[in-house]
């Protein structure tokens, strides 16, 4: 294994809450450890996976909101759309519905015990 193979492998996760925390069909935002990042995790229980981090900020609105927007899917699926403009965005892999140039960052995330996790 190469250093770039084995440095791409190599993931690290940060708790960011309990899972209680979470508002089931609905986001909440949490900070990343050590930046100015906030993510906005929606919980979708029933679904696999359960649980998305996509970016808390709205590239169209220029504001940290998309853990306060609706959740919801288009043709199956899970989407958040902005309470602002009420552009919708993908929860698997954070392209906008409306225009695919633009999207969001996504994370991986997991559950440990009772540990909401995102890798980093």
């Amino acid at each position: 294994m190469n250093t770039a193979t084995a440095l791409k492998s190599e993931v690290t996760w940060q708790t960011l809450c309990a899972k209680a925390d979470l508002v089931a069909h609905s986001g909440v935002a949490a900070w990343l450890d050590g930046t100015d990042t906030q993510v906005a995790l929606l919980y979708l229980p029933g679904r696999t996976p359960e649980i998305y981090a996509v970016a808390n900020h709205d590239p169209f609105s220029n504001a940290n909101v998309l853990a306060r927007g609706i959740v919801g899917d288009i043709k199956g699926e899970p989407v958040i759309a902005s309470p602002l403009y009420k552009q919708h965005f993908r929860l698997r892999d954070g392209v906008c519905v409306e225009d695919e140039s633009v999207h969001l960052r996504t994370w991986e995330v997991k559950i440990e015990g009772n540990d909401v996790m995102i890798s980093t």
